[in-house]
């Protein structure tokens, strides 16, 4: 490993035991008001555990039962949101605490009631943001194509990225988007990466290609990879996989579907030698209608000047907890929703599934419908 990456993985590693010692320090303050415990090392030991247990998983995975791994996995992803929103609440509680203790107020009064009041808003934060996680909508969009597609004249489209499929979202919410997807009743289901966490293990081991294949439509299911099916490093045994339900995952290749329209699916930009928008597009008819899928919605002009008529991103989760909306929002053009880019229709999903904590604030999960009237120009 370069050192350059060493230090990195270390910084972040103070910087993760720094803000965690900061709320392990207040919580112990609560808990020794609250119920005049002072087990020092015993609740040092048992938050450092917590803390450091999604780290914990992913270190020990191959040594230890798979069970206990995905426990480990689940209960440090709720930490996750846990700190960053105890990050963010704590220095307010302490303005408070500051303020009451200068005014007169005990210690062993205010105290309680602070974490006491803090706890509950965590919990209904921690609440809420399941709820959005694990209860998809249906996020519909109409667009029109200037452009003839052979015979056709409408095309619905379904499409679920980021579902990341693997120890935390599993059979269970993939059912949902099978049967959310049935519902629809599509031409066409399209799938722009991060369909794996990472790991394919869990997706093995669960047996979700089974399910995933029932995510049937009478013009066919394509698929793209995101940047977590290349940090798993399985990338020809996930396509093998998919192959195998009848899900064609696309790797900077194009299909034309019905003598009708182009699907174009592109590596991630976190693959070795993707190529350009244009090099992609050699051979194809321009004249027939262009959709394609791009995991990461960077350089939206470049798909654009080449003719492209409707991108589909993923990628960004639209942040998946406030306020980290606010950074994909500056990181990317469009970073949710749609944009119309010169004569480009450009949509990005919020995702199916979630990244680490399944929690959503300020984002939901959602599936994509895309209802297409194609209408050319006289």
């Amino acid at each position: 490993m370069k050192p350059r990456i060493i230090g990195i993985i270390l910084t972040i590693l103070v910087i993760f035991t720094a803000i965690n010692y900061y709320i392990g320090s207040q919580s112990r303050l609560f808990i020794n008001q609250l119920f005049d415990v002072h087990l020092s090392w015993i609740y040092w030991l048992c938050f450092w555990f917590i803390a450091y247990s999604y780290i914990i998983a992913r270190l020990g995975a191959r040594g230890m039962p798979k069970a206990f791994s995905q426990l480990l996995k689940v209960m440090g992803s709720y930490w996750f949101a846990i700190m960053t929103y105890s990050l963010l609440l704590l220095p307010l509680v302490d303005l408070i605490a500051w303020i009451l203790h200068l005014g007169g107020v005990e210690v062993d009064t205010y105290i309680p009631w602070l974490g006491i009041s803090l706890l509950v808003v965590i919990t209904l934060i921690i609440l809420r943001g399941s709820w959005n996680a694990w209860n998809p909508i249906v996020r519909k969009y109409e667009i029109l194509i200037p452009k003839a597609a052979g015979e056709m004249k409408q095309l619905r489209i379904a499409a679920a990225s980021d579902l990341h499929l693997g120890s935390i979202v599993r059979n269970k919410h993939l059912q949902r988007l099978v049967d959310q997807v049935k519902a629809l009743k599509p031409d066409l289901i399209l799938l722009p990466g991060d369909i794996l966490d990472d790991d394919i293990e869990p997706f093995i081991r669960h047996r979700m290609s089974e399910q995933m294949q029932e995510l049937k439509a009478p013009l066919g299911t394509y698929a793209i990879l995101g940047n977590h099916e290349y940090i798993g490093g399985k990338i020809e045994e996930f396509v093998k996989q998919m192959k195998a339900i009848d899900i064609e995952v696309l790797m900077d290749r194009s299909v034309m579907i019905a003598d009708s329209f182009y699907v174009i699916g592109r590596k991630d930009r976190s693959a070795y030698g993707r190529d350009g928008v244009d090099k992609l597009l050699e051979g194809v008819d321009k004249a027939f209608p262009l959709i394609m899928m791009d995991h990461q919605p960077y350089h939206l002009d470049q798909a654009a000047a080449q003719g492209i008529d409707l991108q589909l991103s993923g990628h960004t989760h639209r942040g998946q907890m406030t306020p980290f909306h606010w950074i994909t929002k500056r990181l990317y053009e469009l970073d949710w929703g749609y944009l119309k880019k010169g004569n480009m229709h450009t949509i990005v999903s919020s995702g199916f599934g979630s990244w680490g904590p399944p929690i959503r604030l300020g984002s939901r999960s959602e599936i994509i419908e895309i209802v297409i009237q194609f209408v050319p120009e006289s």
